[in-house]
């Protein structure tokens, strides 16, 4: 298939410079119209609905010299002199639908979710739909019954009205919460109060019946009750509104380090590598079978050949990249074999760990404050009503405050600034502050949420406190390393992070007083041996995060499936 190269190449490059297809109304700029015959606009605009693959369908008949040419807004295109020829051999654009960027769930038009309904719901009435999800409530009135669906696409239902003249009415009225059903009727605005529209049944088919074991009922589980049937919770209000902000927020995640030019890289689970130094980590070992004698049995055990375990940190793994690829970031699972029952501790959960080549400490700070505000804000905009469920029911005021702390920047100060504050604030911690120690969940609180009440970044901790891939600081002759705490209200640290040492004999010597082999280490060692760089990175702990988003007290609510010490069950 031929078209006119300018067509192509225009497309191509609107795509390309402008984000979120914010411009696509460049095809009627005045500086274009002047050349453009009317099946250009039209193919235009269809190439800026298909995908890359769709648009390589089309061949350019002739090739402009620069993209320049496009934009410029010059008279002498090579597309006004288009030929009759060309416009003959011009062909809709590909319409497969594999190939286009339908939404999924139009691939039957009259199939709507419930948040749809309850977005575009003036579109939608008088018109046949069908919804499908689970019953919260039934109430039967014996001429008449009303059912509340919800789908999990949203936090309301939708209210369904069935009369006793439909032919599946006496098995409908029988049905209990928990049911899953699919409804078909007529959208119509609804006279009661607490909803705009209500679903008129015209047929309601049951997908899954439910019986009165089912444990979950109309009124409020208290949340540990709900970890012990961890594979329901999720259709109760908080833990659907928690997961939709969960999936939100790792959205918002890959969105913000994209745009800034970073690459998604993914670590290794099993690594042989301690990124903490601290020895709690869960080790990695086969089953050998039953059959295998006992010299057999043992070396199958030692699958890789050296001792292995689930990794701590993606953090030494994207310090590979990032001096080949200069930013880059992981997102995955990491696995702590910590016998920790507090509620912000968990054996598996997530973190966000982005390192930048040609850094320092104040970039790595600037780029965590930026990051946090960015997908609190994703977050407030996209879900309006999971926000405001949270404020009402979770945490009073949380709304205002995740406004605030996007509007004003977050504070400063280095370690030796907070000690002090800490020693002179009369405040009886229940553990002792000196300079030299680190600082508890306690001393973290008080920063963020009765000093600064704000978030706040403590930077330049002790040396000996803290890992040994820190970079030493020169100012202080190594006593203290330039490495920085994001403290944030309620949850203490969210975020730790710093310069990467990327000197190879300071890192040696440090990891020799660590009594860290270096061996082991050795293709980290490379790094600094090989065109080393000044770098910087920060991990946040992804659950955390969450917990500070939504107003939830325990870590173990904000993750599908928890994973602590005597609990594996889901």
């Amino acid at each position: 298939m031929t078209t006119c190269s300018f067509v192509v190449s225009c497309a191509s490059n609107t795509l390309r410079f402008c984000k979120s297809f914010q411009h696509k109304n460049l095809y009627t700029s005045p500086a274009l119209l002047h050349c453009w015959s009317k099946a250009h606009l039209e193919l235009f605009r269809s190439l800026l609905v298909v995908k890359p693959s769709a648009r390589q369908r089309y061949r350019p008949s002739r090739t402009l010299s620069s993209s320049s040419t496009i934009f410029s807004g010059e008279r002498n295109c090579k597309c006004c002199t288009t030929t009759e020829e060309e416009h003959k051999v011009q062909e809709p654009p590909f319409s497969g639908k594999s190939e286009s960027f339908n939404d999924w769930t139009t691939r039957d038009s009259a199939k709507v979710r419930i948040k749809t309904i309850l977005e575009q719901g003036e579109k939608l009435v008088d018109k046949n739909v069908t919804i499908q999800g689970w019953i919260r409530s039934i109430r039967d009135q014996k001429k008449f019954a009303f059912l509340v669906v919800n789908d999990g696409s949203c936090l309301s239902g939708l209210q369904i009205f069935v009369e006793s003249t439909l032919q599946s009415y006496e098995e409908v009225k029988s049905l209990l919460t928990g049911s899953s059903v699919s409804v078909s009727g007529k959208l119509v605005h609804s006279i009661g109060k607490g909803q705009f529209y209500e679903l008129q049944a015209e047929e309601v088919r049951i997908l899954g019946d439910c019986d009165a074991s089912y444990p979950l009922q109309k009124k409020r589980h208290s949340f540990e009750y709900l970890r012990r049937i961890a594979h329901l919770r999720p259709r109760t209000n908080t833990f659907g509104a928690v997961m939709r902000v969960r999936s939100m927020l790792a959205f918002a995640t890959h969105c913000f380090f994209q745009e800034n030019g970073f690459v998604y890289i993914h670590s290794p689970i099993i690594t042989s590598s301690d990124c903490e130094g601290a020895g709690e980590m869960f080790r990695v070992l086969t089953e050998p079978g039953k059959s295998l004698n006992d010299a057999r049995r043992e070396d199958a055990k030692n699958f890789f050949g050296i001792p292995t375990f689930l990794t701590v940190s993606g953090q030494l793994s994207a310090e590979a990249y990032s001096c080949a690829l200069r930013d880059v970031y992981t997102f995955g699972p990491a696995f702590r074999a910590e016998y920790s029952n507090t509620t912000k501790h968990l054996s598996e959960f997530w973190m966000v760990e982005p390192e930048m080549a040609f850094a320092n400490l104040q970039d790595d700070m600037n780029n965590a404050e930026s990051y946090v505000k960015f997908v609190i804000q994703y977050v407030l905009e996209k879900c309006k009503e999971d926000i405001d469920f949270f404020d009402r029911f979770i945490q009073n005021g949380l709304k205002s405050r995740l406004h605030k702390y996007i509007e004003k920047p977050f504070a400063r100060i280095s370690y030796s600034e907070a000690v002090e504050i800490l020693q002179n604030s009369g405040n009886p911690f229940q553990f002792p502050v000196s300079w030299g120690e680190d600082l508890a969940t306690e001393h973290e609180r008080y920063l963020a949420e009765e000093y600064f009440d704000h978030p706040v970044f403590v930077y330049n901790y002790p040396a000996a406190i803290k890992a040994f891939y820190m970079k030493n600081n020169d100012h202080d002759s190594g006593k203290t390393v330039a490495a920085m705490d994001l403290l944030v209200p309620r949850i203490g640290e969210l975020i730790g992070g710093s310069e990467r040492e990327d000197r190879l004999d300071v890192l040696e010597q440090k990891m020799h007083q660590l009594g860290l082999k270096a061996e082991n280490y050795w293709w980290y060692l490379d790094l600094r041996r090989f065109g080393s760089v000044p770098h910087a990175g920060y991990g946040l702990g992804f659950e955390r995060l969450v917990l500070f988003v939504t107003g939830m007290e325990n870590i173990r609510d904000v993750i599908p499936f928890p994973r602590f010490p005597g609990s594996a069950e889901f």
